[in-house]
C-alpha cells in the first residue's frame, strides 16, 4: 500500500504524520530539524514513503535538498495554497499541519515551490543583506537630518560624500549635538563601508556573469534588477511559456467571479517579492529616465495614455519579466527596433 508524509518543520523539532492510500495516519512523531534525522526516521519506518511534503520556509531548502538526495520524492509546498487548505481547522497545531500536509500528498491537491539552486540561494543572501545594510544607512542619515531639524539646523541638498561635513558644520559649538552627530556618523561610516563592500560584490559576480550582462541590454534593467531576476527565476526551463513570468511573480490582476459578481481587482502579488520590485523599478526606469527611444517604451507609454502611469508601469513590468525571459532562453540580446519575422520577410518577398 502506498504511503504519504506530511511534515510541519519548525526551528528545532519537526511534525511527521505518515498516512496510507485510504486516508488512515499510520504514524506521527516528533523529529529534530535536521536531514540526518529525518532521513533516518524515514528509512527506520519499514515501507516505502511515495511522496513527502515541505510547507516552503527558511529551513525548507535546506531538508529538501537532504530529503531529495536520500532517494525520497519530496515538493515544496506553496505557504499560501497551504494555509487556505488548512483554513478549515479549528484548532492549529503542528501536529494537525502535518497531518493536513499528509492528506494534501495523498490526494494530490497541491502546488509546487520551485527550490533554488545552491548559488541561486547564496547569491539572494547577498543581495539581502544588501539591502538591508541601504535600509539601515539611510535610517540612520534619515535620524540625524531629523535630530537636526529640532533644532532649526536644515541639511539642505548634499551628496552622500558631503554629508559627513555638513553635519559637522551645523552642529558646531553645540557640545550635546556635536557628541550625538559624532555616535550617529561613526556609525553611518561603518554601514556605508560594508554596504560598499557588499554592492562591489554583487558587482562581481554580474560582470562574470554572461546571461546578466545579456539581459541588461534591454533598458531599464542595471545589474541590481538582472541578478535579481536570474536568481529568481534559476532555471528558465521550468517557465514552459514566457508570458507566465507575470503570473509567477505576482504582477497579473485579480480575479474573482462567483455567480453574477465578476470582479478584476489589482495584481495578486503573490511570488518572489523581491523580483516583482525589480521589474516595477525597470519599468519606471525606462518610462521616466531611458532617453533612447524604443519600441518597448512606445508600448509603455500607450498604454499610459489610455489606462495611466501607474497601471504602464505594472504592465511594462510584466512585459520586461516576459522580455527577458525569452532573451535568457533565446541567447539573445535586446532588440530595440521591430524586427520582421521570416515569415513575414518571405511573404513581402512573394
Amino acid at each position: 500500500m502506498e504511503h504519504y508524509a506530511g511534515i510541519d518543520v519548525s526551528l528545532e523539532l519537526s511534525s511527521v504524520c505518515i498516512v496510507d492510500a485510504k486516508g488512515k495516519i499510520v504514524r506521527e512523531a516528533k523529529i529534530g530539524s535536521d536531514p540526518a534525522t529525518l532521513v533516518g526516521f524515514l528509512k527506520g519506518l519499514g515501507f516505502t514513503i511515495e511522496r513527502i511534503g515541505l510547507e516552503a520556509g527558511p529551513l525548507s531548502q535546506w531538508l529538501y535538498a537532504g530529503l531529495t538526495k536520500a532517494g525520497f520524492e519530496t515538493v515544496l509546498l506553496e505557504t499560501r495554497h497551504v494555509k487556505a487548505a488548512l483554513s478549515a481547522m479549528t484548532v492549529k497545531t503542528d501536529r494537525k499541519d502535518a497531518r493536513g500536509i499528509a492528506q494534501l500528498m495523498r490526494m494530490g491537491w497541491f502546488r509546487l515551490v520551485h527550490c533554488k539552486s545552491v548559488g541561486s540561494q547564496e547569491v539572494r543572501a547577498l543581495l539581502v543583506a544588501r539591502k538591508l545594510l541601504l535600509g539601515k544607512l539611510l535610517d540612520v542619515e534619515f535620524s540625524i537630518r531629523g535630530n537636526l531639524r529640532g533644532f532649526g539646523l536644515k541639511m539642505g541638498m548634499v551628496t552622500r560624500k558631503s554629508f559627513e561635513a555638513r553635519v559637522r558644520d551645523l552642529c558646531a559649538g553645540q557640545s550635546m549635538l556635536e557628541q550625538i552627530c559624532q555616535a550617529m556618523l561613526a556609525a553611518r561610516s561603518a554601514l556605508q563601508a560594508e554596504y560598499s563592500r557588499l554592492h562591489k560584490a554583487m558587482l562581481t559576480i554580474v560582470r562574470g556573469d554572461e546571461v546578466c550582462r545579456r539581459l541588461m541590454t534591454t533598458p531599464g534593467v542595471g545589474p541590481l534588477v538582472a541578478i535579481t531576476f536570474k536568481t529568481g527565476v534559476d532555471d528558465p526551463a521550468r517557465i514552459r511559456k514566457s508570458k507566465a513570468v507575470g503570473a509567477l511573480f505576482g504582477l497579473t490582476p485579480r480575479k474573482y467571479q462567483s455567480g453574477e459578481a465578476d470582479v478584476t481587482g489589482g495584481i495578486t502579488r503573490v511570488g518572489d517579492e523581491m523580483v516583482r520590485t525589480a521589474l516595477y523599478e525597470a519599468a519606471n526606469v525606462l518610462l521616466s529616465r531611458v532617453t533612447r527611444f524604443s519600441a518597448l517604451k512606445r508600448w509603455g507609454m500607450d498604454v499610459a495614455k489610455r489606462r495611466g502611469t501607474k497601471r504602464a508601469k505594472v504592465a511594462l513590468a510584466r512585459k520586461i519579466g516576459v522580455i527577458l525571459h525569452r532573451m535568457w532562453v533565446d541567447a539573445t540580446n535586446f532588440r530595440w527596433t521591430k524586427e520582421p519575422t521570416p515569415k513575414a520577410l518571405q511573404l513581402t518577398q512573394a
